[in-house]
């Protein structure tokens, strides 16, 4: 089957969408459109001096949110968009320097290599398909007689594409990885680093646990001289500082009110002949033991919250019980079975929500939140919001550029990533949580840098106790050692000083429970029974003492050689390959034009009001 053939009853279709890319291409560059052309604005950034096209980019991500929304639950958060514009973003400036890798080492997919391709090794998404399993398997030829349909040639473009990118990145790859060899020697060496094998003592002095804060005194002096010294150690991502009012939405006494009183119809309605499980399907907010009609399976008593344990293994067999309150909410319960500490069993969870005239108060007042403050440039608006509904009005923690916010214990969504594209003075829209509903005003942001002195005295602080504790751990560490050559064992000078010791082992170099390269180095070089010196490492100080260890195989390895030296070279290309993609990426010269593509929701309706006012003469 040659490309031709594919192409043929697809040539209608690519007609048409070549000539609505043209269309647009032209309706866009001339202002026809009624704006300035996005392709004449500022491009989304360039990459190794390429410019990557802001249409070509937002139209990839807004494709991609289209995409993950269809197949989730639930609807993407901002955090969720976000990362799926960075997503993008990387997989454009990866497939960018890839292009331009093939096109430098001369490298082509051939027509012919794409069409045995497209053939004879479908999709793993298409090898699953219905249309195509004859007795529950894969039939290569009702994919082939499909692709022939007129239906399969309009996928033919798609795949054509798809698989020419996968040839041309294996064929990169074969060519990185060809040279890879091993030599008996290294494959002996890798051999014994997976086979040979030690057991030791080990004392572990870490500074932060071994030296107690009480023992360390910092002055400003010092803070300040070690600020100026270690400047670089502080350097911070752009940090964003907000304001904020909270607007609680918890449960009240009418709420859990109104929950008993729901799991008592419920239960009522079980009673009078529902089935159980058929309820517990359309009512239990348990969602894992509603798919399966409530079914608990068993459990063992304790492994329950203790109201829930409590009923279970008091309460009468194969009975509904009353309601009965943990903090999920109120359970109806039926126990089948009961054997020693073992229960048999289902529920059903009626949540405690807000609801009744409580909700219809919170409603109000998120109205109100969003009417007075929500989506403004006017950063008065929030104080207008704090007053008007008695709210208190306060700072944020800082959160820095790619991370989220949290308040307390709590991690707030979408109000870090709002941050980041708002202006100074913005006020956010409502971001609501289960426990509230919040309005951000984004008050000032520090660029990326080494913040002032004032602004993380307290990080500058811990840094110098922590170098003091460094200094103190290393005179204990000595102590301890000099302990254990004047006879003591390692254990009765752990003991004495209060260091931890453990016994360890066997393990080999690859499978360390303590992965630290000094210290496994350490490990595998002592002779059996020494005891090493103090091993200084950025984990902390170690002293250790080798119990036993066990040579690897030299027999086996050479019987294994062959098999051994395949899947290790297979492995070392892999790694190859890794790190050279890796390296492409790093090595691109990236300019990142991003922001402003995704206006807040602020910012573009004050920007459609200024072109309402432009074209009417305002």
């Amino acid at each position: 089957m040659s490309m031709q053939v594919f192409r043929n009853s697809a040539k209608p279709l690519i007609y048409i969408v070549t000539a609505s890319f043209f269309l647009w291409l032209v309706f866009d560059l001339s202002g026809l459109s009624g704006g300035t052309g996005l392709l004449s604005q500022t491009s989304a950034g360039k990459v190794d001096g390429q410019t990557i096209e802001a249409r070509y980019y937002t139209t990839l991500v807004q494709q991609t949110i289209e995409e993950q929304q269809r197949t989730s639950s639930k609807p993407l958060t901002l955090d969720d968009i976000v990362g799926i514009r960075n997503d993008v973003w990387n997989q454009i400036i990866e497939a960018t320097v890839l292009q331009r890798e093939y096109k430098r080492r001369g490298l082509v997919a051939t027509p012919q290599e794409i069409s045995e391709a497209i053939k004879n090794f479908p999709p793993p998404q298409l090898q699953t398909a219905e249309q195509f399993q004859t007795e529950g398997k894969f039939d290569l030829s009702k994919y082939q007689r499909w692709l022939a349909s007129g239906v399969g040639q309009q996928y033919i473009p798609v795949l054509e594409a798809q698989y020419r990118d996968q040839i041309l990145q294996s064929k990169l790859l074969r060519v990185v990885t060809a040279d890879v060899y091993l030599s008996d020697p290294a494959l002996w060496q890798l051999y014994r680093d997976r086979n040979e094998t030690a057991t030791i003592e080990l004392a572990a002095i870490l500074p932060r646990r071994a030296i107690p804060d009480s023992a360390v005194q910092v002055s400003e002096e010092e803070m300040q001289a070690y600020y100026k010294a270690h400047a670089d150690q502080f350097s911070r991502s752009p940090t964003a500082y907000m304001s904020f009012v909270a607007l609680p939405r918890l449960t009240d006494g009418s709420d859990s009110a109104a929950a008993y009183q729901h799991a008592l119809a419920v239960r009522q309605e079980i009673l009078d002949g529902a089935p159980f499980a058929e309820i517990a399907a359309r009512e239990s907010s348990d969602s894992i033991s509603a798919s399966k009609g409530g079914d608990l399976g068993e459990w063992t008593q304790g492994s329950m919250v203790a109201a829930f344990d409590s009923a279970a293994f008091s309460m009468p067999l194969n009975t509904l019980s009353m309601p009965v309150l943990t903090d999920f909410g109120y359970h109806l319960i039926e126990v089948s079975s009961r054997k020693g500490k073992t229960a048999t069993g289902r529920h059903i969870l009626i949540p405690i929500e807000v609801t009744g005239t409580h909700r219809d108060r919170l409603d109000a007042q998120a109205d109100s939140l969003e009417e007075l403050g929500a989506s403004r440039l006017d950063p008065a608006a929030l104080d207008t919001v704090a007053r008007a509904l008695s709210l208190p009005l306060g700072p944020t923690p800082p959160v820095q550029k790619g991370t989220q916010l949290q308040i307390g214990v709590r991690v707030i969504p979408d109000a870090g990533a709002w941050a980041f594209q708002a202006k100074v003075g913005e006020i956010s829209p409502i971001i609501e949580t289960p426990i509230g509903y919040y309005l951000f005003r984004l008050d000032s942001i520090t660029p990326e840098g080494v913040p002032p002195l004032d602004a993380i005295r307290e990080a500058v602080m811990i840094s110098v106790a922590q170098d003091k504790k460094i200094g103190l751990a290393a005179e204990l560490a000595q102590n301890y050692l000099r302990r254990v050559r004047e006879g003591s064992t390692m254990e009765q000078a752990a003991n004495a000083l209060g260091i931890p010791y453990r016994n360890l082992g066997p393990f080999s170099r690859v499978e360390s429970p303590v992965p630290n390269p000094i210290l496994t180095g350490a490990v595998f070089s002592l002779p059996v029974g020494a005891v090493s010196d103090v091993l200084d490492t950025d984990d902390g100080m170690y002293i250790v003492r080798v119990v036993a260890r066990t040579p690897a195989d030299t027999s086996a390895f050479r019987q294994g050689l062959d098999a051994y030296r395949t899947d290790a070279i297979r492995r070392a290309r892999q790694d190859r390959a890794r790190n050279y993609l890796e390296a492409l990426r790093t090595q691109a010269k990236v300019v990142d034009r991003r922001e402003g593509l995704f206006p807040t929701s602020a910012q573009a309706e004050a920007a459609a009001t200024s072109a309402l006012g432009q074209s009417n003469g305002i």
